[in-house]
């Protein structure tokens, strides 16, 4: 199975902390990487984490809150101070243009690479990049101020050859790739074996959704369904809920349901308020309601199977 793994950088909220760094992860589909929000510190993270800052193409914000984007002006100079002369491509909230441009002309302005920045409308669902192996749609969240969410979705892939069987109807080899997208194989008496005996099933694609800041918000689950692993915003307990309204982030409890309407596989807490010392609380509210539930820590990295 190809590698579809997600490293989280760093996962508090607001202010950074002895305990976590503000929001950042990396996506690894195939070897292609994606950072996701860059708050502070997220440099030093990629470093303990041994990520490849060359492999890093595409950075993706999801919307103008410090502890999301406080980071990126950082990793651009680092950028250009280690030679990059690939392109980097920025995802974010249009908005943010009228910010980086003007950071980039005066702390930046002898970069020797481009900069090539993608605007789009945190309030619609769009695809934001696609190639031959993925797709990334925006989420709309809901937010103090226009936030989008991320959703990964892996392409389907052929089928597997079942070589053994391949070579026992003497399947010439410039015929394996169409077996393999579907196609049949007429052997030369007229005989049709059909594509199930010559191959075996590829596996199915694979989902991941990156939802934080958000309060409770029903109206993305139609999205979300089937999805592989949530990392969806968990600032406060349920015992704090007066506080997530107020300041429209969701709690461990709204997290586990959004995570169980879905129909995921599994849910990674994340974006954790600095007044608990210890996250166990939201991990037991969560797993009442939703079992497969993990904290997210700086450093670990989940498979998204």
């Amino acid at each position: 199975m190809e590698k579809f793994e997600v490293t989280i950088l760093g996962c508090g909220s607001a202010t950074p902390s002895h305990r976590h760094y503000t929001s950042s992860q990396v996506v690894n589909i195939r070897e292609k990487l994606f950072m996701v929000d860059c708050g502070e510190g997220t440099q030093i993270q990629i470093r303990r984490s041994r990520i490849a800052f060359a492999k890093i193409n595409h950075i993706l914000i999801s919307h103008l809150h410090g502890d999301h984007c406080f980071g990126l002006i950082g990793m651009l100079s680092s950028f250009g101070l280690l030679g990059r002369t690939a392109p980097l491509y920025i995802h974010a909230p249009a908005d943010m243009w009228n910010i980086l441009e003007k950071e980039l002309a005066f702390y930046c302005s002898e970069l020797e690479f481009e900069v090539v920045f993608q605007g789009f409308d945190p309030a619609v669902i769009q695809t934001i990049y696609e190639d031959r192996s993925v797709r990334i749609d925006t989420i709309p969240l809901k937010h103090r101020i226009p936030c989008a969410g991320f959703l990964f979705l892996e392409k389907p892939v052929a089928d597997h050859l079942n070589r053994e069987m391949a070579d026992f109807y003497k399947v010439p080899q410039w015929d394996f790739g169409r077996i393999k997208d579907g196609g049949d194989f007429t052997m030369p008496d007229g005989t049709v074996i059909p594509h199930s005996r010559l191959t075996y099933p590829a596996d199915p694609p694979r989902s991941y959704a990156y939802c934080c800041d958000t309060e409770y918000n029903p109206e993305m689950i139609n999205q979300l369904k089937g999805v592989n692993l949530i990392y969806h915003d968990c600032t406060y307990s349920v015992n704090d809920v007066e506080r997530a309204r107020l300041h429209h982030h969701s709690t461990a409890v709204e997290a586990a349901k959004t995570a169980l309407a879905a129909g995921a596989s599994h849910l990674a807490l994340g974006h954790f308020s600095a007044r608990y010392d210890d996250e166990s609380i939201l991990l037991r509210e969560a797993q009442e309601i939703f079992p497969d539930t993990v904290l997210s820590k700086e450093g670990l990295t989940i498979p998204v199977n």
